[in-house]
This record gives C-alpha cells, sequence and structure tokens, in this order.
C-alpha cells in the first residue's frame, strides 16, 4: 500500500512539473486560469512566464533542468527514507571463495 501511495505521488509531482514546463499541450479549463488564479493558465509554460523580462529569460530551459534534477533528487531521499532499500550484506564479511572438495586432488 505504500509502494501504491509513493508511486501516485511521484506521478502527481511529475505531472505538475510537466505542467510548469514549456511541454505542456493540452487546455483544460478555461482562460481565467486554474481554480480562478490568473498564473494558473491552462497552457502550461509557467516558468517561461514568470522569468519573461528578467535577465534569466534565456536560461530558462536550463532553469528547469537543474530545478527538476534538484526536485527529483530530494524526492528520492524522502522516498528512501520512507521505504528503505533492503539491506546489503557487509562488505567486511568473508568473500574468500570456499574450497570445493569435490575439486581436492
Amino acid at each position: 500500500m505504500k509502494r501504491v501511495f509513493l508511486l501516485v505521488f511521484v506521478g502527481l509531482l511529475g505531472l505538475i512539473m510537466l505542467y510548469l514546463s514549456r511541454f505542456w499541450v493540452f487546455d483544460l479549463w478555461s482562460r481565467p486560469g486554474l481554480f480562478g488564479w490568473a498564473e494558473l493558465r491552462p497552457n502550461g509554460g509557467l516558468l517561461a512566464r514568470w522569468l519573461r523580462g528578467t535577465p534569466f529569460a534565456p536560461f530558462e530551459l536550463l532553469i528547469w533542468a537543474a530545478g527538476v534534477f534538484m526536485i527529483l533528487t530530494y524526492l528520492q531521499k524522502i522516498v528512501d527514507y520512507v521505504s528503505p532499500p533492503p539491506e546489503t550484506p557487509a562488505a567486511d564479511a568473508d568473500t574468500t571463495p570456499k574450497k570445493d572438495d569435490a575439486h581436492d586432488g
């Protein structure tokens, strides 16, 4: 159940990041914006709109890539904290090969 919740959470976060990017192509709500907020237009591309008129506007794609990398990195840390991966054998365990009696001569 925890895994399903985490998958849904990651999927929703991915949809939000897609909506903020310039790659959103769907018009899902009316022109005034989602929930009446003019900042949440239906055609996406919010980061470009927010950076328009600033010296950072030419770097929109670079800012987008760095932001997505940071979000996914911290999301992975949260998922690992909530659902830790299985433990691996200790590095100091005896890794010497055992002698096989069948091949002793």
